[in-house]
């Protein structure tokens, strides 16, 4: 899988393990922790998933008895064979079965590759339309392993009037099908840890690995990371040149800081339409096929196409979308309260408190949140889930649009609120409201022996600091920790557990049907069955939150871009593994962008410019906040908003005017297209010329014929006027 000039940039002294050893040491380490659990020997060579597309996952144990459990398997079995797929059964875990599926012959792939090719191209997304003859445009075009993958979950899918098996597992008549995933491809997974471990940056070539692998959509992701990572170490230099430089909350440092944002999200949105037009997904959100779970009201005919076509009403979704203003604010008010009460306990325990126990008192708000907080978001998740199924969108990427959104809002207000109740609440306003908390006088200081008077709270100016440290380092320890090594040490007990209770039970051989040969392949397949299914939406969200950090507190502390800097090295190859060893191989599914990801980083943007203008308002000054004053804080923000959009309107006139390889591929592929027409017409107008057609040739005998028959060509015109500037001069 390695290229020459990453053996030879592997092979060269100064290679990246050669100079900074100690990152990728730790990430040796980390991989080997990682491979000391596989359960696969890496000799195994790919080959080993024997032509395997697909594995359905059938867990009998969930039907009411054994008949309806046969009812649907021979359902399951007979809707695979109808859309060409051949099929294998083996013993699964326990009440399960495992149904191997490859699609039935070449012929049947070869042609559905061609008639997805064609789809994109009446649709946009290609330019050009693929040859006629398909082996030959195979040849042009190869087909990877990515789109074949995601061709056949097309046709498990889709819904039947669309040509699929309609299987949505764990829905309706499907509820035994636990899920259908794909195996990995150890070999590539062993390349890709042992090349990643040994590299900075993630080239093009490598994204295009990833893209023909697992689909755009994990591609997408890896090349926003890469993205990010890149333009954190301008940020990490303005942050670091502030900090040692710089006052704190420096108004120079603000400014740098929006304009990076802006820079960086501008040159993004430029660089997905580039990575789209390269890997042929141009408008791809435009190809859609029908969510399975959708569920039409009514039939009109399609005004474009004249068929008769179920739809669900315009008007109805919009008044069961309306539906989302009050759940947004009701999530928001919940959790917003819950922190403010917990933000409340912890001012009374650590600045008013002095009593007994109060070291141990002060792990209550972290328990109380540590404890609400998923029981709340878990709550509102199922509750958006819910809301979203009842808006009944026709299509996956709408769906899945609408669903972002909430859980934005919960991801928002559980990161940033905390922040900004101390920015904005207590720090302006804690010498009024602390002395109301103690609404019972039972938690007031004792009074000093000496001057014989009440302690006096004052606020505290660094809390803030101290907060936006612990979000930026701490906590970012502690996510990826929780990311990586605790589903590790978690599958590794219950591994160890249910080893114990099998030798308990002697059942020590408990898959007695396997044949001897295919034992450790259907081994592999077993534990991949009971790994997690991988959601890039999670890993966009999480550095979605992150870069709002940085955008909206970076004016408290200037070096939280360092921190990420160091993260994001570390999370750009812990993603990796997690891809290939702690979950099941992604569905390689499209994508022409990050999604609705992108329109919240240009809030968090936007917003970012308005709270940094408030804090410099706020603290710039002095050591002691600012008075709060509405006029303030409004021309703050008006003029925050104003710097905004003239940047934003600025970067992108400028990105505009700039080229880029994909550009230049599509500028180049439609000039073709352009001049092959234009050079098959003048053809036929060539032809068509000496054939007089149309009626262009007048009747012998006219006055035209007359005129026109005089000079014979254009030779005959070319005689006549010589002679005629002949006989002028003789004239003169």
């Amino acid at each position: 899988m390695n290229t020459p000039a990453e053996k030879q940039r592997g092979s060269d002294s100064n290679s990246p393990t050669t100079r900074s050893p100690f990152l990728f040491s730790i990430f040796q380490a980390y991989l080997r922790l990682f491979r000391m659990d596989s359960p696969v020997d890496e000799k195994t060579p790919s080959t080993k998933n024997v032509g395997v597309d697909y594995v359905v996952n059938f867990n009998f144990a969930n039907a009411k008895d054994k008949n309806e459990a046969a009812a649907q398997f021979e359902k399951l079995i007979v809707y695979l064979d109808k859309v060409g797929m051949r099929t294998e059964v083996r013993d699964g875990l326990p009440g399960k079965l495992l149904v191997f599926v490859r699609i039935r012959s070449a012929q049947k792939l070869v042609g559905e590759v061609y008639r997805a090719r064609v789809k994109d191209w009446l649709h946009g997304v290609r330019p050009a339309a693929p040859d006629t003859e398909t082996q030959r445009s195979l040849d042009k075009e190869p087909l990877t392993e990515a789109e074949r993958l995601r061709i056949v979950h097309s046709l498990l899918t889709l819904p039947q009037s669309e040509g699929g098996a309609g299987i949505t597992p764990g829905k309706g008549e499907w509820s035994c099908v636990e899920g259908i995933f794909p195996l990995h491809d150890h070999e590539f997974n062993k390349d890709w840890m042992k090349r990643w471990s040994t590299t900075w940056t993630v080239g093009p070539e490598e994204l295009g690995n990833i893209r023909d692998m697992f689909g755009e959509k994990v591609a997408f992701y890896f090349a926003f990371l890469q993205s990010y990572f890149s333009f954190l170490v301008i940020a990490a230099c303005i942050g670091s040149a502030s900090y040692f430089v710089l006052p704190q909350y420096s108004l120079v440092f603000a400014v740098f800081n929006c304009l990076w944002s802006v820079v960086f999200v501008e040159q993004w949105k430029r660089q997905e339409i580039d990575l789209a037009v390269r890997w042929n997904v141009r408008n791809v959100s435009q190809v859609q096929s029908k969510r399975a779970r959708f569920q039409p009201e009514t039939e009109k005919e399609d005004p474009v196409t004249g068929e008769i076509v179920k739809v669900f009403p315009a008007w109805k979704r919009l008044c069961r979308q309306a539906l989302q203003i009050p759940f947004a604010l009701g999530a928001s008010g919940i959790l917003s309260a819950l922190y403010a009460f917990t933000f409340g306990i912890e001012i009374m325990i650590t600045e008013v408190y002095n009593g007994p126990f109060k070291s141990v008192l002060t792990f209550a708000p972290t328990v109380i949140l540590t404890v609400m907080v998923p029981v709340l978001t878990g709550i509102l998740s199922g509750i958006a889930t819910k809301l979203t199924d009842f808006e009944n969108y026709e299509h996956e990427s709408a769906y899945e649009a609408a669903m972002v959104q909430k859980i934005f809002v919960f991801n928002f207000i559980c990161s940033y609120v905390p922040l900004f109740l101390t920015a904005f609440v207590y720090i302006p306003f804690g010498h009024v409201i602390v002395p109301y908390i103690d609404v019972l006088g039972l938690m007031a200081a004792p009074e000093d022996e000496k001057m014989g008077t009440q302690a006096i709270f004052e606020v505290n100016p660094g809390r803030l600091r101290k907060q936006v440290i612990y979000f930026t380092v701490t906590a970012q320890i502690v996510n990826l920790a929780m990311e990586t090594l605790v589903p590790y040490i978690k599958r590794k007990a219950f591994k160890k557990a249910k080893e114990f209770q099998d030798k308990r039970n002697g059942n020590e051989i408990p898959y007695a049907n396997d044949a001897p040969e295919e034992r450790p392949f259907l081994d592999r397949v077993r534990h991949e069955s009971e790994l997690g299914v991988y959601s890039v939406t999670d890993d966009l969200r999480e550095m979605c939150m992150q870069f709002g950090y940085l955008c909206l507190f970076s004016p408290v502390w200037p070096l939280a871009a360092c921190s990420f800097l160091v993260n994001n090295w570390i999370e750009l190859r812990s993603d990796a593994v997690k891809i290939c060893v702690e979950m099941q191989r992604p569905i390689p599914h499209r994508a022409d962008s990050i999604g609705p990801w992108l329109n919240n980083l240009g809030f968090l943007t936007w917003i970012g410019s308005v709270t940094s203008a408030s804090l410099i308002y706020l603290f710039s000054h002095t050591d002691t906040p600012t008075p709060l004053t509405l006029a303030g804080i409004l021309i703050a923000i008006v003029f925050s908003e104003h710097v905004y959009f003239i940047a934003s309107l600025a970067v992108r006139v400028a990105l505009s005017k700039l080229d880029s390889p994909g550009l230049i591929k599509e500028k180049q592929e439609r000039f073709l297209i352009r001049r092959r027409y234009l050079q098959e017409s003048m053809g036929i107008d060539e032809e068509t010329e000496h054939t007089g057609i149309a009626g262009a040739i007048s009747v012998e005998g006219d006055d035209e014929t007359a005129f026109w028959g005089r000079q014979e060509g254009a030779q005959g015109a070319f005689a006549a006027g010589i002679e005629l500037i002949k006989s002028s001069k003789k004239e003169q």
